[in-house]
């Protein structure tokens, strides 16, 4: 099968949000599935280490109306003239100025933009536009790829797609890198204490995130456990409101802003903590942050937010928290490092991401929708 693949960045070129690891950890795994792929995303032209299938129709610094431009003229032109059976599209921005053709064509929803920009305060004209441009997108597409159950739902309800075009396939994890290892040696590593409890969230640092309800909890916690220490690894607009929250409440001691972590860290960041959170508050279809953790053996919390609940549910109903709140978080962290609350250790979290997540399995499912979008 041959696909022609629109997302937004390459990774790891950029930093990359969750859409473009899955982007990236699809195009790479997709040869195991009989996939063939070219790639198109934004970036720099003929980057060295970028895959020959792997083109950019744009840099990401051009102003918008270049973007859509090259969108519509570099990868129209491809999809006219290549060879393909399936278009699979995973940002709506860069589907929409596409020409319309014969071919299957496959939305992977990552998430609803616009309710995403409206819930981190964008502006109301912009977010109307978000949707109708989303919409637009979404009434073009023959399948729909979504990560969960939750955002099948938000896909049905909120823009009105038919339940039996919406297939779930859950995001990846590379097995060949996150992996359960000594967190001795990974805090040894990275320079990180070897005798305190270390809780860590790899979050992107926006409203929808929970970050300042985890420093609430954080500020609760080290009552009770003077010796915890909070890492938030990311990068975001609420980095300077975060760290001026931190020093105003006496946090410095027991929570720490990592800014941004490089790929290659991310493994012993995970290996290192004694727990990971996830403590976003709303939007969150899946959280690759929460099977990377996983598969390096550390448990995880999560809110009841969105598709968290799917990922963790079956290795364990007690990481899944009763609400969002800083006093549900601070009694599930609490209890937990009390030794009071008993959860999953490394051996069964690293062998529940494995079973469930490796790409391999990931981009064979994702190969299954192609091949019904294709034959309906």
């Amino acid at each position: 099968m041959r696909v022609c693949t629109v997302g937004m960045d390459w990774f790891p070129e950029a930093p990359g949000n969750g859409l473009d690891r899955m982007v990236h950890g699809l195009t790479t795994h997709f040869a195991e599935a009989n996939v063939s792929a070219r790639t198109w995303v934004t970036g720099a032209p003929n980057h060295a280490k970028r895959p020959t299938d792997v083109r950019a129709f744009a840099r990401g610094s051009d102003s918008l109306p270049a973007r859509l431009w090259a969108a519509r003229t570099r990868i129209g032109a491809d999809v006219q003239r290549g060879d393909y059976d399936v278009l699979a599209c995973h940002f709506a921005l860069y589907g929409w100025p596409l020409p319309t053709t014969d071919l299957p064509f496959v939305m992977h929803f990552h998430g609803p933009w616009a309710l995403e920009s409206d819930t981190e305060g964008d502006r109301s004209l912009r977010v109307r536009l978000k949707h109708a441009l989303e919409h637009h997108v979404y009434q073009r597409a023959d399948r729909f790829i979504v990560l969960s159950e939750a955002f099948r739902t938000v896909l049905v309800r909120r823009y009105g797609v038919d339940s039996d075009r919406v297939h779930v396939v859950p995001g990846g994890v590379d097995t060949d890198r996150f992996y359960a290892g000594s967190p001795r040696a990974a805090r040894a590593a990275l320079g990180w204490p070897t005798d305190r409890p270390i809780v860590l969230t790899v979050r992107r640092l926006a409203h929808r995130m929970g970050l300042f309800t985890l420093l609430n909890a954080a500020d609760r916690l080290r009552r009770t456990h003077p010796d915890v220490l909070v890492c938030i690894a990311g990068t975001g607009p609420l980095a300077e409101s975060l760290q001026h929250a931190i020093d105003e409440r006496g946090l410095h001691d027991h929570v720490r802003l990592l800014g941004f972590v490089p790929d290659a860290d991310l493994p012993l960041a995970y290996q290192a903590a004694t727990l990971s959170v996830v403590p976003t508050t709303a939007w969150e279809g899946f959280g690759l942050t929460t099977v990377e953790s996983l598969a390096c053996g550390t448990p995880v919390f999560v809110t009841p937010v969105g598709g968290l609940p799917e990922v963790v549910r079956d290795l364990s109903p007690r990481l899944v928290l009763p609400d969002t709140s800083a006093e549900a978080l601070h009694e599930a962290l609490s209890q937990t490092l009390h030794g009071r609350l008993a959860v999953p250790d490394a051996a069964p979290c690293a062998a529940y991401a494995h079973n469930r997540f490796a790409w391999p399995q990931i981009a064979a499912a994702t190969r299954s929708v192609y091949d019904i979008a294709c034959a309906t």
